[in-house]
């Protein structure tokens, strides 16, 4: 396992770990856990890939306490600046929650760069009522952080989300930023989709794992699958009867590594991987 450390474009100190060897993979957590949480399941899939655990920016090691500095389009030159800090042409990019949608806008912008992706529990695409719900649901949560710390942030919203959420963001609380976590709030501010069509000019390989929540719904992840142009629906819900991190992997990893392995999956994947071992050693 390495420790790497790079600059963002705005200056921002971002952090990953790396463990495995093989094919790019870049693992994204959700909005409230760290890189911690996705370790079980990179743990299943480093025998065949390199994964890359990101700390997003505002979790974790990677503090970042500007409001102004959370937009979907930082959050996507964020992951571009850590490939090119790892001298990676593309990567298979993959995410739950927040990841997801960083996923999502990175295969957008950047097409050649994304190798695949894997969708853990897609976000909302809201229309302008529902957006206006999220800003006001996120903003009173930064100001139950601002006033009384992380846990009171979450104890009243947590029992809408399926356990394993509640699970992953209690472990990361200890090792989170309170001001970075209030100013990642911000990110309700900004728009990631306006409509599930945009979708539809994402045509790299895209596997989803459908939500079982109001901010994750399992009919979106049907939807987003239907308007992908390579968008294929794993049988695998997010649902209340995973409760830990390594439930979660054992029950995605399966699913992932068959969509890794796939001809379709391999028929896109780029021969001009570079090699990644002297970027590992620079942290």
């Amino acid at each position: 396992m390495a420790e790497i450390s790079y600059r963002a474009a705005d200056d921002c100190a971002l952090h990953a770990t790396v463990i495995g060897e093989g094919e790019a993979l870049v693992l994204m957590h959700a909005g409230g856990p760290d890189h911690k949480s996705m370790l079980p399941l990179a743990e299943r899939l480093a025998d065949r890939c390199m994964v890359i655990l990101p700390d997003l920016r505002g979790y974790g090691r990677s503090v970042c306490r500007d409001p102004a500095c959370y937009t979907w389009a930082q959050y996507t030159e964020d992951v571009i600046g850590l490939l090119d800090h790892m001298g990676l042409l593309n990567a298979v990019l993959a995410g739950a929650g927040l990841g997801s949608t960083i996923t999502l806008r990175t295969a957008a912008e950047y097409p050649s760069r994304v190798g695949a992706a894997v969708l853990i529990g897609v976000e909302d695409i809201e229309d302008d009522d529902a957006k206006d719900a999220e800003i006001r649901f996120l903003d009173a949560f930064a100001a139950r952080v601002a006033a009384d710390g992380i846990e009171a942030g979450w104890e009243p919203i947590l029992a809408d989300f399926p356990p394993v959420v509640g699970a992953m963001v209690r472990d990361a609380i200890p090792r989170s930023d309170p001001a970075s976590i209030v100013a990642a709030a911000a990110i309700g501010h900004d728009r990631s989709f306006r409509s599930v069509g945009e979708l539809a000019r994402i045509i790299v390989p895209t596997l989803i794992f459908p939500g079982a929540d109001a901010r994750h719904p399992t009919a979106l992840a049907e939807e987003a699958a239907g308007t992908l142009p390579n968008g294929q629906l794993a049988m695998v819900p997010i649902g209340d009867d995973l409760r830990t991190a390594e439930d979660l992997a054992r029950a995605v990893a399966p699913a992932i590594r068959e969509f890794l392995r796939s001809p379709v999956r391999a028929g896109s994947r780029s021969s001009d991987w570079s090699s990644p071992g002297s970027a590992r050693g620079d942290h």
